[in-house]
């Protein structure tokens, strides 16, 4: 009996060091990511090792398949994640990429971009922005955003009115940026951004629904009718007041301030960081996230963001998981300490009964040793 209990103890033993050492690599990711959960920075960091610990090779083909697809900015942004994990690329993919910066950062190129943004009212980098916000700043492109989708709203049509909320809200903000002498610019940035995402059709379908919800009371429809009636492109000295007049600066405080987190992306991570932040962010805290993971990464935003998506600033896995594989690291640590105790035990009582029937037979050799007592 003895035996078979030790020999139970012992498997448990092993058994339970063998869970341990099994789970102490989850676990110890599960540790971490909780930790970082409220941290972007760390977040996608813990993300990246992991995943370039299981591919090196990663970021390499990640940056030769951006620049096949004509997207130079996502190919530089991998070599910047390469330098700052001290990744070796190629001599010729760093080369290639090099060029294809230095072309794509020419002054015909950039003029070109700059031309398309403020004439067609839509931008896919920096420069082609630059154009957009300048026809947003000389109140153009929103009035022409205004009139188009303010007309279908008044005619009970199905109009844009998240379009038409950003214009009016740009409206207002660009007077902001005048008078403050540029200090709204970021704001009016994001506003620019924002709308010019949702033409594309790039922002995610839950931010398209927090922005319908956001923008649903923003203008007031009656006035904006009247403002409409007699208003032109060409006579913005009409229009604005009266659009203005029908904005509701009052309900905009979400809206304006998720422009402004936009702005802060395309600050450090540039146009198409923002464009990516906007299609993975479910809502304005995921766009408030997306911009402290702009601010720490700067030009390592996008790629983190093309290998991660919307996991490199909320937890990807989901806290209930993470806090399973805890609970069975520590039942299996409980198990390993409870099977050492009872094993010890069952070995200090199996010695002891030892003891015990070898000093009862020594006692009994004694006596049947002893001459008998007349």
């Amino acid at each position: 009996m003895d035996r078979r209990w030790i020999a139970t103890g012992l498997v448990g033993i092993t058994a339970c060091a063998v869970a341990c050492v099994l789970l102490w690599p989850r676990t110890e990711r599960a540790v971490a990511v909780l930790a970082a959960r409220d941290d972007p920075a760390a977040l996608s960091d813990i993300q990246l090792d992991s995943a370039l610990r299981n591919d090196p090779g990663l970021l390499a083909r990640e940056a030769e398949a951006a620049l096949a697809a004509g997207d130079i900015d996502l190919a530089d942004s991998f070599a910047e994640v390469a330098v700052a994990r001290n990744t070796i690329l190629s001599e010729g993919l760093r080369t290639r990429i090099t060029e294809a910066v230095a072309q794509e950062n020419s002054v015909g190129r950039l003029a070109e971009r700059f031309a398309g943004g403020l004439v067609t009212g839509q931008a896919e980098d920096a420069a082609g922005l630059t154009g957009v916000i300048a026809g947003d700043l000389f109140v153009f492109g929103d009035i022409r955003d205004v009139l188009r989708e303010g007309k279908h709203v008044v005619m009970g049509e199905d109009g844009d009115r998240v379009i038409l909320g950003l214009a009016a809200a740009g409206l207002a903000v660009t007077a902001a940026t005048y008078l403050s002498a540029g200090g709204a610019a970021p704001v009016r940035a994001g506003l620019t951004m924002v709308k010019d995402a949702r033409k594309a059709g790039r922002m995610s379908a839950g931010l398209s629904r927090w922005a319908g919800r956001s923008a649903r009371d923003l203008v007031d429809a009656p006035v904006l009718q009247k403002a409409l009636a007699t208003g032109s492109i060409a006579r913005p000295d009409q229009v604005v007041p009266a659009v203005k007049t029908a904005f509701r600066m009052e309900k905009a405080g979400a809206l304006v301030r998720v422009a402004k987190d936009v702005g802060r992306i395309g600050k450090r991570a540039g146009t198409r960081g923002a464009f990516d932040a906007i299609k993975f962010a479910e809502g304005p805290k995921d766009i408030a996230r997306a911009a402290r993971l702009a601010e720490a990464k700067g030009g390592q935003t996008r790629a983190i963001l093309k290998m991660l998506g919307r996991g490199a600033f909320v937890l990807a896995v989901g806290a209930f998981d993470l806090t399973l594989w805890l609970f069975w690291a520590l039942i299996a640590a409980f198990g390993f300490i409870v099977s050492i105790k009872t094993t010890t035990e069952r070995l200090t009582l199996s010695w002891l009964r030892r003891r015990k029937a070898a000093r009862a037979k020594l006692c009994h050799a004694a006596i049947s040793a002893s001459p008998a007592v007349a």
